[in-house]
């Protein structure tokens, strides 16, 4: 751990690694790994649960008055009544790891008067450890990282969530993936909301949307995509908080602006008539802070019309 890091950030560090070194130990067999489903293909292991209370001891030993805001325990523990929260998902990407797929990641954000102050999302298979303090830039293994320079949307590759549950619009997606398959380089789906996040911020991927994702999933990717200098908000191109919406989009800028224009008709935040709402205004539980706002407004003036300049 570095001197120079946060010291909360610091502490969220050793609690993702040592909820890494639980998570490696039980991939090395998997056939032994207790499984439960929570609901159709919504699967917990005991890993999950493990590996939660590693993080959740670690944290609160070092900041017992903290609230915890957990994936598997939810707020059970910590005070409920701080303004500090840990928001944590132990195991994003429990089917890939209990059939041994290695994409999985450990996320860990803190929150402070609702707003994430701090970052962590952890790769234990590959040892790579994404990092974000809200004004100190984002970084991969204390390397600067930066979203790609790519400004075309049909250059770009774009990460996404496919929806598996009982009650998904299964139709809906399957029409909005293949309007967006004819206008980029790629899609994929590794299954792992808060490391697709973190690949946006790196550079890895241009882009990343999907829908029905929980706090846990995006609190620490998105402090990551925007420290590297992208944006994220939902299908309407609203940027600010979207700990508690039922949507995530995040991209670099430009492509950011051209995903808008293909998946605004899909989002939630379409008015009665269909029409998709306009930046800066508030729809449903969507919170928006007014200095965000104006960013979104300039590069969604270029959204209808996909950019011909070079990166």
């Amino acid at each position: 751990m570095s001197s120079s890091l946060h010291p909360m950030l610091n502490v969220a560090i050793r609690a993702a690694r040592a909820a890494g070194a639980i998570i490696n130990r039980a991939a090395l067999d998997i056939e032994a790994v207790r499984i439960s489903q929570k609901r159709a293909n919504d699967f917990v292991t005991e890993i999950d649960h493990a590996s939660e209370d590693a993080i959740i001891e670690t944290l609160l030993t070092a900041y017992p008055q903290h609230g915890i805001h957990a994936e598997e325990s939810g707020r059970t523990h910590g005070n409920s009544r701080s303004d500090h929260v840990w928001i944590i998902d132990p195991l994003d990407g429990t089917t890939n790891f209990i059939h041994g797929f290695p994409v999985y990641c450990i996320s860990i954000a803190l929150a402070v008067a609702g707003r994430v102050e701090q970052a962590v999302v952890y790769d234990p298979t590959r040892n790579d450890l994404f990092t974000a303090t809200r004004g100190r830039g984002a970084f991969l293994n204390e390397r600067r990282i930066r979203v790609s320079k790519r400004t075309r949307l049909q250059e770009s590759l774009i990460a996404t969530g496919f929806p598996y549950r009982k009650g998904d619009d299964f139709d809906g997606y399957l029409r909005l993936m293949g309007e967006l398959m004819r206008h980029t380089a790629g899609l994929r789906r590794p299954g792992a909301a808060a490391l697709d996040l973190a690949y946006v911020a790196a550079g890895f991927s241009d882009g990343f949307f999907e829908t029905g994702l929980k706090p846990w999933d995006v609190a620490a990717g998105s402090l990551l995509v925007t420290e590297a200098g992208g944006l994220v908000g939902n299908f309407t191109g609203e940027v600010g908080d979207t700990l508690e919406q039922a949507e995530c989009l995040a991209a670099t800028p430009r492509v950011y602006a051209q995903l808008v224009s293909v998946l605004r008709k899909h989002s939630r935040y379409q008015d009665a008539a269909g029409a998709a709402a306009m930046p800066g205004e508030r729809k449903g539980s969507l919170s928006l802070r007014k200095h965000e706002v104006g960013a979104t407004e300039a590069f969604l003036q270029s959204a209808s019309e996909p950019d011909t300049g070079a990166a």
